[in-house]
């Protein structure tokens, strides 16, 4: 601001005027400049600087006014207050873990559990930055449908009591094994744990099973869950027909029922004269579902009854490992229309018609949860 142009006129005006001409660079420069000084008169005193704001603001030193008469030397521009010094983030370092990792998986049976993620950086920067979230952590591989809790490179037991006969049954690791033939006889050979081994050379209809033998008062699902595991190896030949997988029989109705893993013949066998009911998918593979009658040569497992009906569930591609999920077929069935009765046996199987073959289950054990 020009002060001169605000002061002002007293009895020596002019002279005043011409000396303030000498001083006009100062006053421009002032910030807080003095008040002019009057000749005789009242000399205004200068207004100070306005404090500074912020920052380290510079005081005006204002220029006295001219001693007049009576005149008062100007007062100095005050000098500015620094600004306050701003306090800088004192930023709280990432205290604030990362993430913990991820949830491993829930585990399925015999699932491995997830690893856990890596914690987040202890270190935050000095501005307060939330430290780095810790990796995810892996999920556990889940539990496959039962495949995975039976050990496919299981050898076949050493020792075994072998049977060579047309008919009979007995206990062997706590199960029921049996052997059948309408021809000649074949050979089961049974072990101190869930296996058993079997032979035929040309014995017509053929049947070597190991599993669990009811009798006849429950009905499945009063057994809870019911599966089965088998490793199974082959060679040789199977006759006209061959069926590998879990067999069994129920009463009230009489029911002779097949869940079929495998063949000797190309994979989905179809026993001939069935109704197609369906299909169903268990235990990772596409079963086709068939009803069948039949009259048998051997006659049934059910008292006075000399016709029956066959429930099958074929798998559309062989396995020769694995769980074998049976309550799931049985409920499949029954969404199906096909009524099963009081439980009478479950057994894993293979069952020929004819022709000369050897087959070895590692593993054939059948559980239930009850």
């Amino acid at each position: 601001m020009d002060t001169c142009r605000h002061s002002r006129t007293s009895n020596i005006g002019a002279l005043a005027c011409g000396l303030a001409a000498l001083v006009v660079a100062a006053c421009g420069a002032a910030t807080g400049g003095g008040g002019e000084g009057g000749s005789g008169g009242t000399a205004n005193t200068g207004t100070g600087g306005l404090p500074g704001t912020g920052g380290k603001a510079t005081g005006g030193s204002g220029t006295g006014g001219l001693t007049g008469t009576g005149g008062s030397v100007g007062t100095g521009g005050l000098t500015g207050t620094g600004g306050l010094t701003g306090t800088g983030g004192s930023g709280t370092g990432g205290m604030n873990r990362g993430g913990n990792g991820g949830t491993g998986g829930a585990a399925g049976a015999h699932g491995t559990g997830g690893t856990g993620g890596a914690k987040g950086g202890n270190g935050g920067t000095a501005t307060g930055g939330t430290g780095n979230a810790g990796a995810t952590g892996s999920g556990g591989n889940s539990g496959g449908g039962g495949a995975d809790s039976v050990d496919c490179s299981t050898p076949v037991p050493t020792g075994g009591t072998a049977h060579t006969v047309m008919s009979m049954s007995g206990m062997a690791a706590g199960l029921t094994w049996s052997i059948w033939s309408n021809q000649s006889p074949g050979t089961i050979t049974t072990y101190s744990v869930p296996a058993f081994s079997a032979s035929w050379n040309n014995n017509g209809d053929f049947l070597a099973r190991l599993g669990v033998q009811w009798n006849d008062t429950k009905t499945y699902d009063q057994y809870g869950t019911i599966s089965a595991q088998f490793v199974e190896k082959k060679s040789g030949d199977g006759g006209n027909y061959s069926y590998i997988g879990v067999y069994g029989w129920t009463t009230n109705p009489c029911v002779e029922y097949y869940i079929v893993e495998d063949s000797f013949k190309q994979m989905p066998v179809n026993p001939g004269n069935t109704t197609m009911k369906g299909t169903v998918d268990i235990d990772g593979g596409t079963y086709i579902i068939y009803l069948r009658p039949t009259t048998g040569t051997g006659g049934s497992n059910c008292q006075g009854v000399s016709s029956w009906n066959q429930f099958y569930s074929v798998r559309k591609t062989a396995r020769t490992c694995g769980t074998i999920s049976i309550s799931q077929h049985f409920a499949a069935w029954a969404a199906a229309g096909l009524t099963m009765g009081k439980m009478d046996q479950a057994q894993l199987l293979v069952e020929v018609g004819g022709g000369m073959g050897n087959i070895d289950f590692s593993v054939a054990n059948v559980t239930t949860t009850q």
